[in-house]
């Protein structure tokens, strides 16, 4: 597997599986009590870590993708709580610095579907 002609090794995509599931099982139990933000509505799409394993760039999207700058914002925010959460989660020898990033891969995404419609008419 290849990013931008980087490779991407088999234990970078399994430590970055295994931050999301966790990550999304904290969001959905609510557990980093967080004022102000619902994290039952956070989806995470996708954990890319690097090479070192020592950084996590996550991509979140909260439901419906309604204020997604605010919570990225928050997430960002709040960060560390975050992670100190998922150290209790998660057995690596290194935690990684959480990087949170809004996914905007959806929007793109119907970009570019809009974009076939419209040729094929």
């Amino acid at each position: 597997m290849s990013k931008l002609g980087k490779t991407v090794s088999q234990r970078q995509l399994r430590v970055g599986e295994m931050i999301k599931q966790a990550l999304s099982m904290i969001f959905l139990r609510e557990e980093t009590k967080i004022s102000d933000l619902d994290t039952k509505s956070i989806t995470v799409t996708e954990v890319r870590m690097s090479p070192d394993l020592k950084t996590a760039k996550i991509f979140v999207i909260p439901l419906g993708g309604k204020d997604a700058e605010n919570v990225v914002g928050k997430l960002k925010e709040f960060s560390f709580v975050i992670r100190k959460v998922l150290s209790k989660k998660i057995m690596v020898k290194f935690l990684p610095k959480l990087f949170f990033v809004n996914d905007d891969s959806f929007d793109y995404a119907e970009k570019i579907e809009n974009l076939i419609r419209q040729t094929q008419k």
